[in-house]
């Protein structure tokens, strides 16, 4: 009997999860709130995103989208002018991402999901999930104008930032305070970027309250946006007339951006997002498994956020095929998906933590990259650490490395030692350098090996 897969969610994280697991012969169905396409935040895209694509199938169709190609990132941070990180210098021709149109991106995303047999219902609302005997079992959804209950064998949360099992249900859902931050952004036809930027590159310019972000799209089509504290924002708001005007009156501030957009066309519209950075008790549990922003999301400073959906995409579909295959049993799946999944997650964290901190200077920022990689992965060239971790590449290489260091822990030890100091170990509010010291090789059990495979068909695998 074909097991069946509930997905819930759209977005990056649910069609790849949908996609690779319709591709290993699961029945998966979809359900999505909206109707796509429709606007999203968040349009820089990692180079891990571009193997997770290709490898569901979608790469020729995301390049005929004639997106900007992406090479590397400009940031113009603290008392340092600039300091550029060039994908294509550290790592060769072909690492690049792109910056995306996200209803366009997200809407081919989706679409290929329906042609791999994934049966894709827009507009339909989940209301709640059902457990039996702590385990999750169907789920009661709403779909023009009727109620229905469908009955699955695994179940996908990537419901993004509503959060239907974490923010609605289990109620493990914790934010962090430092990182309650807002963003109003914009878009303007024509502009610049800084001279020394990696070709098609984002730049993120600092300033006493925030940071902007100035980001070149297809067609001279410029996205400019200013994160700043959720504080800081609704004490600011009041002295605006209208949000276009609090927009106009935040880029002119930093003269730097001011200059970038100077001989742009603004076009609007003035969007504004907020709770920007949580994170969930548990990923994942008997029958469910929570990915991209169902699970947790972090602040947009180093454009994580596609890459942690479509890498905790690959993960749950992989996960689920293994447990389906009998690789491995479905505690050691759980174990495996929480330790890579949060591990991704608080890398990040830990990055864009310390660099909201005290200004200590790019080789800083370095030297606390090269701390968070595996000891086999680090280089003789800081600068590459802190390359690999913004575009991806360090999870996807711990992911199929299945190596370690720590032959007495095991994976799902690991991966409840990764929970806890996620939940014990928060930063203090007010405080606002790195948490912690993480060290990824304690989230990996050399004696069984197991790793991501995708090579025959995807699922993990104990190397011998």
């Amino acid at each position: 009997m074909t097991r069946k897969v509930l997905v819930v969610g759209g977005g990056p994280a649910g069609s790849i999860s949908a996609t690779l697991l319709a591709r290993a012969g699961l029945s998966v169905t979809l359900l999505e709130r909206e109707r796509f396409p429709r606007y999203h935040i968040g349009e820089s895209i990692a180079p891990s995103c571009r193997a997770i694509i290709d490898y569901a199938g979608v790469g020729e169709k995301i390049e005929a989208r004639g997106y900007q190609v992406k090479r590397g990132i400009l940031l113009r941070w603290g008392t340092e002018k600039e300091w550029a990180v060039d994908w294509r210098e550290m790592f060769g021709e072909d690492i690049r991402s792109w910056q995306v149109d996200r209803a366009d991106f997200d809407a081919v995303l989706l679409d290929h999901a329906a042609s791999q047999g994934v049966e894709v219902i827009q507009q339909a609302t989940v209301k709640e999930i059902h457990f039996a005997d702590g385990r999750a079992v169907a789920a009661d959804w709403e779909h023009e104008g009727r109620t229905r209950r469908t009955d699955f064998d695994y179940v996908v949360d990537a419901s993004g930032r509503a959060g239907i099992l974490s923010a609605r249900q289990l109620k493990n859902r914790r934010r962090h305070d430092e990182f309650r931050n807002v963003a109003i952004s914009a878009y303007y036809r024509g502009g610049t970027l800084l001279p020394r930027t990696p070709a098609g590159g984002i730049n993120c310019i600092s300033s006493p309250q925030g940071w902007y972000w100035v980001i070149p799209l297809k067609d001279d089509e410029y996205s400019v946006g200013f994160v700043t504290h959720q504080t800081q924002f609704q004490q600011r708001r009041p002295k605006f007339a209208s949000l276009e005007e609090m927009f106009h009156g935040v880029v002119g501030e930093s003269e730097t951006v001011r200059d970038l957009v100077a001989g742009g066309t603004f076009r609007g519209p003035v969007r504004v997002e907020q709770d920007f950075s949580y994170v969930a008790d548990e990923f994942c549990g008997p029958g469910y498994f929570m990915a991209g922003d169902a699970a947790c999301f972090l602040d947009p400073l180093l454009s994580t956020g596609v890459h942690l959906a479509m890498y905790s995409g690959l993960l749950a579909a992989a996960s689920i095929n293994a447990i389906e295959h009998g690789d491995v049993t479905e505690p050691e799946a759980q174990g495996f998906y929480e330790a890579l999944y949060r591990n991704a997650y608080q890398r990040a964290f830990s990055l864009v933590s310390g660099m909201y901190g005290k200004y200590q200077g790019r080789k800083h920022y370095f030297w606390l990259a090269q701390t968070l990689l595996r000891e086999g992965s680090r280089t003789e060239e800081p600068d590459s650490a802190f390359g690999a971790i913004i575009a991806g590449l360090s999870d996807l290489q711990d992911a199929t490395s299945g190596r370690g260091v720590a032959p007495a822990l095991g994976l799902g030890e690991a991966a409840e030692i990764a929970r806890r100091r996620a939940v014990d170990q928060q930063q203090p509010s007010g405080m606002t350098t790195a948490p912690m010291k993480i060290d990824p090789d304690d989230l990996y059990d050399a004696v069984s090996g197991l790793s991501l495979v995708t090579e025959d068909r995807l699922g993990i695998r104990r190397r011998v």
